[in-house]
């Protein structure tokens, strides 16, 4: 799509100051943008960067400084003005309808508009949403319900009785639905717990590549509505995450564990089972989550405890081979003054005192006289 600068300033029901013939084609940031790039700015110190850039139109905050032959819109918000442009320009798939390579079982209801990828399988009792898409390659098994306008990427699982939201976004190689890790030792080896449960996605969710939601044991794995979860996130069995929560890649959240509204999880964190994590709650990268989180606490390192606790711990640790040094000498002071110590008892015990010394130094003669006097 290509625009004019006073399109752009029309669908925005802005005036056009000065007029221009400059059109914008794409979005771009402020060293890659070319001669039709739009881009944004929000602090001072951009300014040299918006002033070396090639872009038609730089959206800036209302404080911005003025940069010479550069053409701003000043707005309040500019990243969030300059995302909501940037959907402009998304690419928009028109629907393909089934691929004659697709096999939709009789059974299965697709409304309205809906497309099916190439090589995609839509298994008995699958129902989908009007304005939904289907990528190449997918399965969707036994009773799945997808809501309206999803985008299910290329070699997507989707496995029975699982449930999808409005406006959903998984993305390419993700598995929904596969059996949690339950095994029970019975003696003589790992004896497999059937996975009877289900997945429920609420709305507005979104699923990095390769992330995998497991089936419930017994009941419901459960992903709150507004979601985002970044590539290859692990969900365990009967794990419940609470709306508008964040999980970054590489995170994994074991078994029953409970996340509430709006929790942020850092990359490479580790969620034990049958933990809760309370409402805002965020956890550092590489955290290892042992025990509950209250609500609205910031937990950093394995176990995770407070950040200031643990970075108090850190900064200690990076002190360590100084202290023990330290320490070492110490020790090796103490050993030095026992050592003296130990020498000078030794001395005292052996050397007679000046009074018993003096005593015996007395001859009898002398003893003799001094009583006869």
């Amino acid at each position: 799509m290509t625009l004019s600068i006073q399109d752009l300033y029309d669908r925005l029901q802005l005036v056009l100051a000065v007029p221009s013939d400059a059109r914008i084609s794409g979005v771009n940031t402020l060293d890659q943008a070319g001669s039709q790039d739009l881009c944004f700015a929000e602090d001072a110190s951009q300014a040299d960067a918006v002033a070396s850039s090639s872009a038609a139109l730089v959206l800036v905050s209302e404080a911005f400084p003025e940069v010479v032959g550069k053409r701003l819109l000043r707005v309040a918000e500019p990243r969030n003005l300059f995302f909501d442009i940037a959907a402009w320009f998304a690419p928009v798939s028109t629907s393909g309808g089934i691929h004659p390579s697709a096999s939709v079982h009789p059974d299965a209801r697709l409304d309205a508009d809906v497309e099916i990828g190439a090589c995609a399988v839509v298994d008995a009792d699958t129902r989908i949403g009007s304005g939904s898409r289907i990528g190449p390659g997918s399965y969707l098994g036994t009773g799945v319900q997808v809501g309206q306008d999803c985008l299910i990427g290329a070699n997507v699982s989707i496995l029975r009785d699982s449930t999808l939201g409005d406006r959903c976004i998984l993305h390419p190689g993700v598995r929904i639905g596969g059996d949690g890790f339950g095994f029970r030792w019975d003696g003589a080896g790992h004896r497999k717990v059937p996975q009877l449960g289900r997945v429920v996605i609420e709305d507005d969710v979104e699923i990095g590549c390769n992330s995998c939601v497991d089936r419930a044991t017994l009941g419901i794995t459960r992903i709150g509505r507004g979601t985002k979860i970044d590539n290859l996130v692990q969900v365990a069995h009967n794990v419940d995450i609470g709306p508008h929560s964040i999980l970054v890649s590489q995170s994994g959240v074991a078994g029953s564990s409970k996340l509430g509204q709006g929790v942020v999880v850092a990359g490479q964190v580790a969620i034990s089972d049958h933990v809760t994590v309370g409402d805002g709650a965020r956890i550092g990268g590489q955290a290892g989550v042992v025990k509950d989180v209250p609500a609205g606490v910031a937990v950093f390192g394995t176990p995770a405890r407070p950040v200031k606790q643990a970075l108090r711990e850190s900064a200690a640790l990076v002190r360590l081979p100084a202290l023990l040094k330290q320490v070492e000498r110490q020790q090796q002071t103490i050993d030095r003054l026992e050592c003296r110590l130990a020498e000078l008892e030794r001395t005292s015990l052996s050397t007679p005192s000046r009074s018993a010394a003096s005593a015996s130094s007395l001859s009898p003669d002398a003893v003799s006289l001094k009583d006869s006097d």
